[in-house]
């Protein structure tokens, strides 16, 4: 039999597309997304995007949606104590691996592995290891479509803020900044490609100024 597989979901490129190798590769049953939420804001924690458009993607994909809130400003024991009962709670569903979708960075893939394998379970990451270049081709090859929700403006300028991300997008990338936004240089919501039943309709509302981090809030 299949192992059954939660699915670590930001909403972004990097785990919409880690999705899609993993049914790919048929070797797993997906359980369900689980989206870590913000919850004095109702919006994914680090991507800003509200839970009614979550709630409206997960549908589109065809998917159950286990969220896990977090207060503003968490901290490193409330986080932890908040997702192992959620990690404890997808192991009693049965539920053996999670996947992610991390692509270059060590010390979090270690992170993750070492945070699930403490509840008995391994975790899974279909991107790891992959030239950013040669993903973020493939996945607009795919017809997936995808707009970026918060910008690092230490490391990428705000006008980056709010764009679907295309060729042009990616040819104006200044050379330093990773094109899957790998190093936290912008953070996305993925609302159609071959995935997705119907896309995600949205409008693109005003810009926040947050300090270092700016996002755009879609409605």
């Amino acid at each position: 039999m299949k192992e059954r597989i939660a699915i670590s979901w930001s909403g972004g490129k990097d785990s919409c597309f880690a999705l899609y190798k993993l049914l790919q590769s048929d070797e797993y049953i997906v359980d369900s997304l689980f989206t870590t939420i913000t919850e004095e804001y109702s919006r994914v924690s680090i991507h800003g995007v509200r839970e009614s458009l979550l709630d409206k993607q997960a549908e589109s994909l065809g998917f159950p949606l286990r969220n896990l809130y977090i207060p503003a400003n968490c901290s490193n024991e409330v986080y932890q104590a908040r997702m192992s009962g959620m990690l404890e709670s997808l192991k009693k569903d049965g539920v053996t691996a999670v996947m992610f979708g991390d692509i270059l960075l060590e010390d979090v893939k270690e992170f993750r592995a070492d945070q699930v394998r403490e509840h008995g379970l391994k975790g899974v990451f279909p991107l790891w290891g992959k030239n950013t270049v040669d993903l973020i081709q493939e996945f607009l090859s795919l017809g997936f479509e995808t707009i970026t929700t918060c910008i690092d403006t230490e490391k990428l300028d705000s006008p980056f803020l709010g764009r679907v991300i295309d060729e042009r997008f990616l040819n104006e990338l200044p050379a330093a900044v990773d094109p899957c936004g790998e190093n936290g240089e912008f953070h996305t919501f993925c609302f159609d490609g071959p995935l997705f039943k119907r896309k995600v309709d949205f409008t693109i509302g005003e810009k926040v100024d947050k300090g270092r981090f700016h996002f755009c809030d879609l409605r």
